[in-house]
């Protein structure tokens, strides 16, 4: 078997593996944040979010460092192994508590739930969800072509079906959540 093969097939396998972490790590932050400013909104929890002064810090200050930390242990340490997994975890947290708050980045108000926000995790949760279970360019075929295509399709599809009815109930119950 040539060397160079098996060496590529374990960098794909890793990278994979790697893909997996950061999915699964994205999916539950953004699950466990909406999860606690709605709690938090409707007072079954208490107000959780760190308060300096008169100014409300964001989670996404927090996923801003996270994605920062991550990049310099990548760029300065190397990490390999569990560390390197360790890295893509804390990649996962940082981007879905960056993202969650997306609206804020267009729009700059103190407002959480922005179409935006979550607009932005669906694609990016996506995109990482392809990521972690698409093969290699090099090994895409034909037919994977035509399934990505009607993927999208029904993605795109799907998407619209799903969120005029949350845009509807946004107008509807959004001021409740105000």
């Amino acid at each position: 078997m040539d060397p160079h093969s098996t060496h590529d097939l374990r960098r794909i396998s890793l990278t994979i593996h790697l893909a997996r972490h950061v999915w699964v790590a994205f999916l539950l932050t953004f699950i466990v944040a909406r999860a606690v400013a709605l709690l938090t909104t409707l007072d079954w929890l208490p107000n959780v979010h760190l308060q300096l002064g008169a100014t409300h810090v964001h989670h996404l200050n927090f996923g801003i460092v996270l994605l920062a930390a991550a990049g310099a242990s990548l760029l300065f340490l190397r990490p390999t192994g569990r560390p390197l997994r360790a890295v893509a975890t804390v990649y996962g947290v940082g981007l879905a508590l960056t993202f969650d708050e997306f609206g804020m980045w267009l729009h700059l108000d103190d407002v959480y739930w922005q179409r935006a926000s979550f607009d932005a995790m669906a694609v990016i949760g996506a995109l990482l969800g392809l990521l972690a279970v698409a093969p290699t360019l090099k090994r895409l075929r034909p037919r994977h072509w035509a399934v990505a295509l009607g993927l999208i399709v029904a993605l795109f599809l799907f998407g619209a079906l799903v969120l005029i009815p949350l845009w509807s109930a946004g107008r509807n119950f959004g001021p409740a959540f105000e």
